[in-house]
This record gives structure tokens, sequence and C-alpha cells, in this order.
């Protein structure tokens, strides 16, 4: 029985829980799009995220282990991911382990592509589907949440660190016929932030400084974004100059498959005072010295 999973991801089937979570952090680094740029270094990527949502997970590993690549159609995981190009893979691998096995999964796929159904037989859709707008906060740290579909009360969590426009299966909240009751699938809207603005795991905002700390330095705490850590201080050198741009590692979202924090990048704003507001003798001698264009 063939394991490409296991290989996939450079461990033996017997690997632990944590060799296995070790590995997955190795090779998603190495292969992360921001950082490698070889040509199939993103598909790569893919293939390692889909393989240690499986292995990572003790009942979908129970089931790998006891299927093997059959599977996925007889074909090798690597083989199998390539071939769902233009089509959502953790959706397919979702409906692969959320259901039973017998050389066909429930979603009809095999080695040759989609089929009609199940067994030769059409399986009617109980699924539903809702759109859900939540804030930008929201999606950066998760937690529960709760909202009303059709009458009903639906309570689920949110993962930290989820994108707009991703989409979350909430199991039994679908349509009931004949005793079986499908899944919602809600699409997750995210609303605009007045301070941040994200790009994958980093976060960016723009910091507003008195003229005094621009140029004589000092010491501001500010919010972050990081349930642990909720206000971190730093040192603003003399001299900061407007648009100058500060790192803050590890303050931005974290990756909800390899718990990694990303960062969150600073841009200074020097806020200028208002002259009606400065010291008539600081306001001339300012005026004399302060050197011309």
């Amino acid at each position: 029985m063939n394991n490409s999973l296991y290989d996939t991801l450079g461990v033996n089937k017997n690997a632990s829980t944590d060799e296995i979570k070790k590995a997955y952090r190795r090779l998603a680094r190495k292969y992360h799009p921001d950082i490698n740029k070889e040509k199939g270094a993103e598909e790569k990527f893919k293939e390692i995220n889909a393989a240690y949502e499986i292995l990572s997970d003790e009942k979908k590993r129970t089931q790998y282990d006891q299927y093997g690549d059959s599977i996925f159609g007889g074909q090798s995981f690597q083989d199998f991911s390539r071939n769902t190009q233009g089509m959502n893979l953790d959706d397919i691998l979702r409906d692969l382990f959320s259901s039973g096995f017998s050389g066909t999964s429930r979603s009809g796929f095999s080695s040759k592509g989609f089929s009609s159904g199940f067994g030769g037989f059409d399986e009617e859709n109980l699924d539903l589907n809702a759109e859900l707008v939540i804030s930008f906060e929201k999606a950066v740290v998760g937690g529960e949440h709760s909202f009303s579909f059709q009458g009903e009360l639906i309570k689920f969590k949110i993962p930290h660190g989820i994108k707009d426009g991703e989409k979350l299966r909430i199991r039994n909240k679908g349509k009931v016929v004949r005793g079986k009751r499908g899944d919602l699938i809600v699409k997750v809207k995210i609303t605009e932030s007045e301070l941040y603005e994200r790009e994958d795991d980093d976060l960016f905002r723009k910091l507003n400084i008195s003229l005094r700390t621009a140029l004589f330095g000092g010491k501001i705490t500010i919010a972050t974004l990081k349930p642990e850590k909720k206000e971190v201080t730093l040192s603003v050198l003399p001299n900061s100059k407007n648009g100058q741009k500060i790192r803050l590692k590890g303050y931005g979202v974290q990756n909800r498959k390899s718990d990694i924090y990303g960062d969150m990048y600073l841009t200074l704003n020097v806020v200028l005072p208002n002259t009606s507001d400065l010291d008539s003798k600081l306001l001339e001698n300012l005026e004399k010295n302060l050197p011309k264009d």
C-alpha cells in the first residue's frame, strides 16, 4: 500500500504528531511563495499544507492509514493534487474524509476526474450556502461567533487568520431530507479596518507621532491584535523621519496551519503642531534658527 502523504512531508508512517508538525513547519518555510520564487514552489506548498491537514488530524490519519493511496483513485497524492487544478483541493479532501471509502469518494472523484455521482446514483445535494460578514479584527484573532440563519441560531468557531472569501463548513446545519441533514457552507466576507491593512500574515498600519518624539525619540505603547500580548511598547529613535518604517516581529496574523505569526509594519507619520499652539518665544526662536529650504 502506497503512503505518499508521508512522502510529501518526508516522514515515515510511524512518525509522531510532533515529528509531523516539525516536518511541516520546516517544509512550509522552505516552499512558502513569499520566500521561494522557483517554478513549482507554490504547488509544492499547497501539497504540503494539504498533507499536513490530513496527517495532523487523528481521525483522518487513521482513515488514510487504512486505505492508503486508494483514496486518491490509486494515484499518488502528488499526482492527485496536480489533477485538481482549477478546483479547491481543500474542499475535495474535506469531502473525501467525511465519507466512507469504496474506491470512489462521495464527491465522485476518481483518477479520471469527477463522475456524476456515487455508485452510479445521483446524490441529492443537502448543503446550503450563506454569506457572513465579520470584522477585520475577528478575522485575525478568530473565536466563537453566532448568527441567525433561516430562523435557527448558528454557533460556531471562526479560525484565526481566516481570509476574505474563504468558506467554512458547519456540519449538520443544511437541508433535511429523508432523515439526512447536509451542511451549511459559509462564505466569509471581512470588513475593512480603519487602522490596519493585511497582506497574507503581515499587518500594516500608520503610527502618528509628535514632532517632539520624532526629534528627540521616546517610547510609545500601542495596542496589538495578539491575544496573549494586547499591548507592546516600542522605542522611537531620535531624528526619526516621516514615512520611516518599524518592524514588530511576531505581531502579525497567526497562520492557522503553521501557528507561526507574521509581522506588523508601522509607518511613522509625524504630526506637526499648529504654530498658534506654540509659545511665542519658542516660535520666534524656531523661525530664526530652523534651516531654510
